[in-house]
């Protein structure tokens, strides 16, 4: 069987070229007789793995000196609660909750921190991110938190909202990569991979130096300090050795590209061939709004249910998998991460058109 278009929210398509050189070496890691699966991650070669994935994240995302990275895992279901139980200090955080994972974020936080919605976007059914424009903050809180991208309802933040001195902490899971940003922005950033950067079982945590503090409270669990693994440069224990080498190789293959602005340039034609395509159609429309679109996660119906179900089969039919919406959401999404080819979505369209030309 030949390839498909994998539109799968996460895990996700990973590049061609990633997968071929991983499938070289799953045999013979860089010479050493053994795969990566194998080795010690005390090892030299792993080491040496590890931080060239840490130089070539910081290299591609501008992460300065004074900033952690730490390769984790958990999840980023786990950092929803490691960030308050690492960042309180006043007990108290503000949310904007624009979708399920940011709804979930902080219902966890609840757990450790006074927790206020600073905004909420859950009367359009998370189809339109809210004006963040002069947007109030408590000033003693202790961080404000916003999910950048929304995987399951196709929106995205196209501006960062002011938060003044209190520190941003951001969950990139879905968008990281996928253009430049400013790190020095944030205070914390937190990814899993699974979906943009690699595969499941790795998440990327950017923090800020001087946030991470030894004096937690001493019911902590040591494993969910941050301290614990920026003093181990991430090897207090076996870390997700395959999936931070495969992390290692999505990042070659991106700087190989030319880095973040000409992935940019890429996903921005990307998607808008997808939406021009959407919002022309007479059976499909897309459901975020114009102002809010994800550049990542495309969402759209047909506005009939069956009809729905039957355009994923159809378009499975044509080698278009992972189509159908999350549940809560419905209808289709297509996920067009960076390792969606330009050809995946001219692919999609023309699947598109036909069954449009078919129901007429």
């Amino acid at each position: 069987m030949s390839r498909v278009y994998n539109f799968n929210p996460g895990p996700a398509c990973l590049p061609e070229a990633v997968l071929r050189e991983a499938a070289e070496e799953m045999l013979d890691c860089r010479g050493t007789g053994m795969s990566v699966m194998e080795m010690s991650h005390r090892a030299p070669a792993f080491v040496a793995i590890l931080q060239e994935a840490e130089a070539d994240l910081r290299a591609l995302m501008g992460i300065p000196d004074s900033y952690a990275v730490l390769f984790l895992q958990g999840g980023a279901s786990q950092q929803f609660a490691m960030v308050p139980m690492n960042l309180a200090r006043n007990g108290k955080a503000d949310y904007l909750v624009t979708g399920s994972f940011a709804q979930k974020a902080a219902e966890e936080a609840r757990k450790y921190v006074d927790v206020r919605v600073a905004a909420s976007g859950e009367e359009s059914n998370f189809a339109r991110i809210p004006d963040v424009q002069g947007l109030s903050f408590r000033p003693d809180a202790d961080y404000v938190h916003l999910c950048l991208n929304n995987t399951i309802f196709g929106t995205r933040f196209a501006a960062l909202p002011d938060v003044g001195d209190v520190p941003l902490v951001g969950d990139l899971s879905s968008c990281i990569l996928s253009e430049p940003i400013d790190v020095s922005r944030y205070a914390l950033i937190y990814a899993g991979a699974q979906k943009n950067m690699g595969v499941a079982g790795l998440t990327v945590v950017i923090v800020r130096r001087d946030l991470v503090r030894d004096d937690l409270p001493p019911q902590v669990p040591t494993m969910l300090r941050y301290s614990t693994h920026m003093k181990a440069d991430s090897l207090y224990n076996t870390p997700p050795c395959q999936a931070i080498y495969m992390c290692g190789k999505v990042l070659r293959w991106l700087k190989g590209l030319g880095g973040l602005e000409s992935m940019a340039g890429i996903n921005r034609r990307k998607a808008d061939l997808l939406y021009s395509y959407l919002d022309q159609s007479k059976v499909f429309r897309g459901t975020a709004h114009p102002d809010s679109r994800s550049m990542m996660n495309v969402t759209f119906v047909t506005g009939d249910k069956a009809r729905d179900a039957e355009f994923v089969r159809y378009a499975e039919q044509s080698g278009l998998v992972g189509l159908k919406g999350h549940r809560a959401a419905g209808g289709m999404r297509a996920s067009i991460y960076n390792a969606i080819p330009m050809a995946g979505v001219q692919a999609l369209v023309d699947c598109m058109a036909a069954y449009e030309e078919a129901q007429a």
